[in-house]
């Protein structure tokens, strides 16, 4: 039988502290071994000996913390680890507060992160003090598409449509959030003024859409779908490089000619210096998890993800090519200089 899944909340209070002192070099014992994760006295025959902690740099519900603890939860299921792995939500800085603490844990291999858009954003935003390089890929797992929708009764059929308007509006959660750069491609590439209206949360945004307000909107699937298959929204297209097997019928943006192919990775990363055979270790892990029905049944088909598994140099070029598209497009917006 499988070890239990544990879970701990840590506030940003709690976080700065431990924090203060690992740099004190107090902290040896709470972050998780860090000594005997060391390369020098790694014995890759017995790893791993102890619980796995993987940290989650947001509050427990986001998208990032329901994938930590899925892969968690199927891991278990699996019975493919011999000990426990504990969720951490380190909160704080959008994302910079867990992430630089992961990274300060280099050569600890009992430390996992998921990945997430602020992965990127913050650090090209100049919030955190570690960027994609300060970690070690291992895999991505699935990926989150764009859908681009309409209300059902809207005049906009298709994106001939889009391109015939002179200008459209859209809801956005902030000026780095991935449906703001979509819509700023979309922009670029159709000749159309867009306007990005800011919301608080994605929720809000579907109720400005559904309200009237808005003329189209980017969402993941999951936010979607259940709109589409209620039959008040309707696709017009999909950020993927093919169509998606939610939705056979509706065109991709790059079958319709256009350079928009995007989607939010979801995917593991551990601190730097990680023996070899660790990441070989966890390669295999989420190869393994990514290919069961468990997978299929608790994460792909109740959030309507993509299939999506790459690991080694594919996972580190694929955070490459990502972080340089968030650069281009956040210098684009005038956010970078």
């Amino acid at each position: 039988m499988g070890r239990m899944v544990t879970h701990r909340l840590l506030s940003p209070v709690t976080v700065m502290s431990a924090v203060a002192l690992i740099a004190l070099g107090l902290g040896v014992q709470a972050c998780g071994g860090a000594q005997e994760g060391s390369t020098s006295s790694f014995d890759a025959s017995s790893y791993p000996q102890q619980d796995i902690t993987m940290v989650v740099p947001f509050g427990a519900g986001g998208g990032s913390d329901i994938l930590s603890r899925t892969i968690a939860s199927v891991i278990q299921e699996l019975d493919l680890v011999p000990v426990e792995i504990v969720i951490e939500n380190r909160t704080g800085g959008s994302g910079a507060i867990g992430y630089d603490y992961v990274a300060k844990q280099a050569g600890n291999p009992y430390m996992l992160a998921s990945l997430s858009v602020s992965f990127f954003t913050t650090p090209l935003l100049g919030a955190s003090p570690v960027n994609y390089t300060d970690f070690t890929p291992i895999a991505a797992i699935a990926m989150s598409p764009y859908i681009m929708a309409v209300r059902a009764e809207s005049p906009i059929q298709s994106i001939d449509d889009v391109k015939a308007a002179t200008r459209l509006t859209t809801g956005a959660t902030g000026v780095a959030s991935d449906a703001a750069l979509l819509a700023n491609m979309l922009q670029n590439q159709s000749g159309v003024t867009i306007d990005a209206v800011p919301f608080d949360g994605e929720g809000e945004i579907m109720a400005g859409m559904l309200g009237g307000h808005l003329d189209f909107i980017f969402g993941n699937p999951v936010e979607i779908l259940p709109n589409i298959q209620a039959g008040t929204l309707r696709a017009i297209a999909v950020s993927t490089g093919e169509r998606l097997q939610t939705l056979p019928d509706v065109p991709s943006f790059t079958e319709l000619g256009f350079d928009m192919e995007h989607a939010q990775v979801r995917g593991v990363l551990m601190p730097l210096d990680m023996p070899a055979e660790v990441v070989d270790y966890w390669e295999d892990i989420l190869r393994q998890v990514a290919t069961s029905d468990a997978w299929n049944r608790a994460y792909l088909d109740r959030f309507k993800e993509e299939p999506r598994f790459a690991a080694g140099e594919e996972f580190a070029q694929i955070i490459e090519d990502t972080n340089a598209l968030y650069s281009d497009i956040l210098t684009e917006l005038g956010l970078l200089q």
